[in-house]
This record gives structure tokens, C-alpha cells and sequence, in this order.
């Protein structure tokens, strides 16, 4: 097992990583702190791994609440789900939360952690590789609206994150692929050894090599960690982590939730982020089919849909949390392994970078 550390001061938590985790009570029992439990998971994880976190809270007076499986129901509706179960079972302000599941059940979960009774604490148990690398990690909780993602929601930070890689064996491939995408991210950030290692190592984390998979999770949960500890509510470098993001999130709003992967979206998203930094004469076209080359190793998509038009990329884009005073903030590409966050981008670039969609 190794443990990092999310230090933001008398809210600092650590990140457990390793094998067999759930099959250890000593880890969870210090981060809660009542004598109630509430366990938040999914139709699709609850069966596979819900009777193992029974195990580990055998003393605690425990609620399961199952939500239906995707991104389309991260929804207001879905967390009203999870109010009123909560009511129901007279959860308190010392019960605590725990999320099972993916990035879906922690935000949600998260979301419904920060304002149950103005707040009550929660622990991270993610179960797929997009969720350990990014967003179990930051405290970023909240939901969809239909016009745009994650525009409603709070910074609540867990107790604890509990990574057991071994709930990766049951992942489906290209959920596997999805997870890649953000930990190929944070290699185009600030770290191109990473990206080296990626590519020489592709072939393993596809397999599901257990080595492989921990460090790559290791090295991208150190990244955002550090991130988090310096800009924990996103007022500078944190916007970094959203490399391909702005991009990625029109995608899924546009296709509707669900049809595109967060993955999937993020990856098309990176490749047309890359597409804006050449045309600034940042980078260069063989930089850009470098990327697109580790993108495709790693199974994921490098075109956005045709369904969208550049006009609809455009009013998608426009809506987003990265617009203040109504000026987009885009995270785009100096150099392969520097990202710098930009509002000096020029625009008539980006609208030729988006007609290339259609």
C-alpha cells in the first residue's frame, strides 16, 4: 500500500492505493466519526463490492442507497434520491458518508455530503480508473445541468480515499480506456517523463498489469494532490487540471450524457486543445500527432462528433465555469509537458480550429 497526502491544513486527508483494501477495517473506522453510516453506490458496483464495505463498518448502523448506473442520472433528481433516503433512515449531522462507485456516485454523493444538514463528512471509495486518478481526489462535488456539466455543485473534501486497484478487474475495457485519458492529462500538464513512461508502458495498463496500474495512479494522484494543496477552489493553477476539459464537456452536453464517456470527451477534447496551441505556433503538427498517437495506443477517441456544429461547440463553450466576466479561460498547450491557462487566445483561431469539426 502507499499513502499520499491531500494537505490543505486541519482539512488534509490521505489517498490509500493498493491492493486488497476493502478488505481492511483498520483503514476506513478512524474517518468516521459517529455511529451511523450511509453507503452510497450503484446498481452496477452495489453487487460486486457492496457486501465487502459491509464488512469493513460492521459496528456502524449502515443505510445502502442505490442510484441507477451513468452519467445521465447525475442529476437534481438523484440527489433528491439521496435526501430523502437519508431523511427516511434520520441520518444526523455525525453520520457519514460513503461513496462506492465512480466518478458519478462520488460527485453526486459528494455533492449530497457537502449540503445534507449544511454538511456532514464523507469517504471516497472509488471503484473505476477515472474516478481513483481525478475525481475522487480535490473535493470537487456536484451535478449536471441539461445546459451544461458540473455547473452546479461545492468543494467538500472527504475524510480519506480509499484506491483498491483491484475493483479495476471488474471495469469494462473502455471504461479502462476512459481512465487513461485522465492520467494522459496530467503527463501534457507538467510532466512529459510521464508521458514517455505511458507510451512505453500502454500495452501493461490495458492488460490491467497490477505494477503498472499503481504507479500510473500513484504518479497522477500525486499530481492532483499537489495541485489541490496549492489551489484548492480553483482561483489559479488548479484550472490547469482541466486540459481538454472545456472542449470535452461540450461534447458530452452536446451528445447528451452518457453517449460520449467523460474519458472519451476529454481525450477528442485534448486533441482539439492541441489543434488551438499549433495554430498559435506553440507547438508543432508533429506534437499534435504524437498525441493523437498515445490517445489511439491507449483505444480513445481523437475527432469530436459531427453531430456537433461549430456554432453549437461554440454556444456550449460559452457555458462554462471557466468563463469569468464573460471572457473563456482555456487551458491550452506552450510546449509538450507545459500547460498554461488562457484568455489571450485569439479567437478567430479557435473558430477555425471548430469548423474543422463538422
Amino acid at each position: 500500500m502507499k499513502t499520499l497526502q491531500v494537505d490543505l491544513g486541519s482539512r488534509s486527508y490521505p489517498i490509500y492505493i493498493g491492493t486488497g483494501l476493502l478488505n481492511k477495517q483498520e483503514l476506513i473506522q478512524p474517518y468516521i466519526k459517529g455511529k451511523t453510516t450511509v453507503t452510497v453506490s450503484n446498481t452496477t458496483v452495489a453487487p460486486l463490492y457492496l457486501d465487502k464495505v459491509h464488512q469493513l463498518i460492521p459496528s456502524f448502523s449502515n443505510t445502502d442507497i442505490l442510484l441507477p448506473d451513468g452519467e445521465e442520472y447525475k442529476t437534481f433528481e438523484t440527489l433528491g434520491q439521496i435526501y430523502t433516503e437519508m431523511l427516511e433512515a434520520r441520518c444526523d449531522r455525525k453520520t457519514t458518508l460513503l461513496a462506492l462507485g465512480g466518478g458519478v456516485v462520488g460527485d453526486v454523493a459528494g455533492y449530497a455530503a457537502a449540503t445534507y444538514q449544511r454538511g456532514i463528512n464523507f469517504i471516497q471509495i472509488p471503484t473505476t480508473l477515472l474516478s481513483m486518478v481525478d475525481s475522487s481526489v480535490g473535493g470537487k462535488t456536484g451535478v449536471n445541468h441539461p445546459l451544461g456539466k458540473n455547473m452546479v455543485g461545492a468543494f467538500h473534501q472527504p475524510q480519506c480515499v480509499i484506491i483498491d486497484t483491484e475493483t479495476l478487474n471488474t471495469l469494462d475495457d473502455r471504461q479502462l480506456s476512459a481512465g487513461i485519458a485522465e492520467v494522459i492529462k496530467y503527463g501534457y500538464i507538467n510532466d512529459l517523463d510521464f508521458i514517455d513512461w505511458l507510451d512505453e508502458n500502454m500495452d501493461k495498463l490495458l492488460k490491467r498489469d497490477p505494477e503498472a496500474l499503481a504507479y500510473a495512479i500513484h504518479r497522477s494522484c500525486q499530481h492532483k494532490a499537489d495541485i489541490v494543496a496549492a489551489d484548492e477552489k480553483e482561483q489559479g493553477q488548479r484550472a490547469l487540471l482541466n486540459l481538454g476539459h472545456t472542449f470535452g464537456h461540450a461534447i458530452e452536453t452536446g451528445m447528451g450524457y452518457g453517449n460520449w464517456l467523460h474519458g472519451e470527451a476529454i481525450s477528442a477534447g485534448m486533441v482539439m486543445a492541441a489543434e488551438l496551441s499549433k495554430e498559435h505556433g506553440w507547438i508543432d503538427q508533429a506534437d499534435v500527432d504524437s498525441i493523437c498517437a498515445l490517445l489511439k495506443k491507449a483505444n480513445l477517441p481523437v475527432e469530436p462528433p459531427n453531430e456537433i456544429s461549430a456554432t453549437r461547440f461554440s454556444d456550449l463553450m460559452s457555458i462554462d465555469k471557466k468563463v469569468q466576466d464573460g471572457v473563456l479561460h482555456l487551458v491550452l498547450m506552450k510546449s509538450l509537458g507545459e500547460s498554461i491557462i488562457s484568455s489571450d487566445f485569439d479567437s478567430e483561431l479557435l473558430q477555425k480550429v471548430l469548423g474543422r469539426v463538422a
